[in-house]
């Protein structure tokens, strides 16, 4: 079979659309500081605040931008962080508001492990990309989430703290540990600190598990035992958060971190492959065309029976990502397969080539919808999907692509 993944037209195709994904994200700054989130065209909501993650997001986006060399993501990238730095800091108690409203006011809301995760993630992207001032910040968000996340006994992270830093919830999280090791990742490269890669993969070992024992569907949600709570949120089964049952996308998603995480480590994990494996099987044949129709479902039962089929475009972009990396790892063409079709899905489906950017959501037939997201605020998921594919599995992305790692 013709490997997209060594063509070289593929491979401009690529960067073509990575180019086009952040021209779509020029108009992100928000008057207060920090990130707009961005409608279906692009254009600016300063009406509905700044967000912490999406800020944060896009300064991994726009860093990496920088770092590949795209004039304007610089400026854009020390803007983002000048608003990590002032508005959305807490310069009283330490950390990152969730939130601020329009006039630039802090909510207060429960300090989140999934916020702070973006955090170190942008900031870690910046310091590659030589932002000034950004290893000065990068400093004080390890040290917060050391002190506040980081549950050394557990080997995991506490999910959230309430506002003030008085009592963190009982609720843990599976995504926010996700998206932690991909931070812990991105920090364990840019500081040489071989503790965070050693967090990281005490996370994984949970992963490990949970597939092991629930047959690829990974459990989301726990209490603070880490005690699986299979029936949270089945009243809100499209949260685009935390929702009901197995979600599709992250068990993508952890396939490929589990990868990253033993290409950084430097040795051969069997337990990691094959839980990654796994876990792919098991969200492409639970997730994949489940009616039918081209499109993975959002979540599914502990049966694998579809539970939310709206089409959500970060999940097809994990997909390629996953196919991609278990393709470099294994040689199997079956990867291969997977990953033409998908990108096909999302030329045919995703792709708005008159607003730009991706359609966020779908519904089952496939046109854009709503129900979950609304505007197209997130470039984070399509832009790596651009990137990941043509890079190995290690180092991390950023300084993959600084030291020019995408000719």
């Amino acid at each position: 079979m013709i490997s997209w993944l060594g063509q070289p037209t593929h491979r401009s195709w690529l960067d073509a659309e990575f180019r086009r994904l952040v021209g779509f994200g020029r108009d992100v700054l928000h008057p207060v500081g920090g990130a707009c989130h961005l409608d279906d065209h692009g254009r600016p909501s300063p009406e509905r605040g700044v967000h912490t993650w999406i800020t944060a997001r896009m300064l991994h986006v726009h860093g990496l931008a920088a770092a590949a060399g795209l004039p304007g993501s610089g400026g854009r990238a020390r803007a983002l962080l000048a608003g990590l730095e002032g508005p959305l800091r807490d310069a009283a108690r330490g950390g990152w508001h969730h939130h601020l409203g329009a006039d630039g006011i802090p909510d207060v809301a429960p300090r989140s492990c999934y916020d702070h995760a973006f955090v170190l993630l942008g900031l870690s992207t910046a310091v590659t990309a030589e932002v000034e001032g950004a290893d000065r910040l990068l400093d004080e968000a390890t040290d917060v989430f050391e002190r506040r996340f980081w549950d050394e006994t557990a080997g995991r992270c506490v999910d959230e703290w309430s506002a003030d830093w008085s009592e963190p919830a009982p609720y843990r999280g599976l995504n926010a540990n996700m998206h932690a090791v991909e931070a812990m990742l991105a920090v364990s490269d840019v500081t040489g600190e071989r503790v965070w890669l050693d967090r990281a993969s005490r996370i994984c070992e949970l992963v490990v598990g949970l597939g092991r024992d629930h047959g690829g569907r990974l459990p989301e949600h726990f209490d603070e035992h880490w005690t699986p709570d299979l029936e949270y949120n089945r009243e809100r089964p499209d949260d685009p958060f935390k929702p009901y049952g197995a979600t599709v996308g992250h068990g993508l998603e952890w396939a490929r971190l589990l990868l990253h995480v033993e290409a950084s480590a430097g040795v051969e994990r069997p337990d990691l492959l094959t839980t990654a494996q796994t876990l792919f099987d098991r969200a492409v044949q639970d997730g994949w065309a489940p009616d039918g129709r081209p499109g993975f479902a959002y979540t599914t039962d502990w049966e694998g029976r579809p539970v939310v089929t709206a089409r959500m475009h970060w999940v097809a972009a994990e997909a390629v990502a996953a196919a991609a990396a278990l393709h470099r790892r294994t040689g199997e063409e079956r990867y291969l397969t997977a990953y033409r079709t998908w990108w096909d899905h999302i030329d045919d489906c995703f792709i708005d080539r008159a607003a730009g950017s991706w359609w966020h959501q779908l519904d089952e037939d496939l046109r854009p919808a709503t129900g979950v997201w609304s505007g197209k605020p997130d470039l984070y998921h399509a832009v790596q999907a651009t990137l990941l594919p043509r890079l190995g599995p290690a180092p991390s992305l950023a300084r993959a692509v600084a030291e020019g790692g995408l000719r």
